[in-house]
């Protein structure tokens, strides 16, 4: 994929994304795509995926906007930094508003994305929306969890320091 598709694909992949279509979501991933998600988790295949954009994000969020900015691409690995907004309608916190910016990973096949990661200061989207500490606690370590069970992690602790992945 080139740049510039990569930068078309992106585009499309956002308004998608505001639109809380999840089967429209969803046509821009392989059918066995998985979307890592910082807050609903992995899900895998284009059904769950666009049961997690519809069912599950736009249920809790309204008014909601993502832009991909500074987006590069070697062909089958791209990378984007992001700003999203949305208006919480989680019942906790129904009406406020929420800024965030995140860094997201995609890669790439026969022009789809077969898998997607982001990596959002999540602490920052909770502080808006007023989240109690106990609370965020319990998420991070969830977070935490996750991080520490990853297979890229747990190879990443398992080198000596000083050593690269070959």
């Amino acid at each position: 994929m080139t740049s510039e598709e990569f930068a078309r694909l992106l585009e499309d992949f956002t308004r998608a994304a505001e639109s809380g279509d999840g089967a429209r979501f969803a046509t821009h991933f392989t059918e066995d795509a998985v979307y890592h998600d910082y807050i609903y988790g992995p899900h895998s295949g284009r059904a769950d995926i666009a049961h997690m954009m519809q069912n599950l994000f736009h249920r809790d969020a309204a008014d909601y906007r993502w832009e991909m900015f500074d987006p590069v691409c070697n062909g089958d690995l791209g990378y984007a930094w992001s700003l999203s907004s949305f208006t919480s309608t989680v019942p906790d916190f129904a009406g406020k508003p929420v800024v965030i910016d995140g860094m997201s990973r995609f890669v790439l096949r026969d022009g789809l994305i077969a898998e997607y990661r982001e990596s959002v200061n999540g602490g920052v989207a909770m502080q808006q929306l007023g989240v109690a500490p106990d609370r965020m606690a319990k998420v991070f370590r969830r977070w935490s969890g996750w991080l520490q069970d990853s297979p890229e992690t747990k190879a990443y602790l398992a080198r000596p320091k000083g050593s690269r992945r070959a």
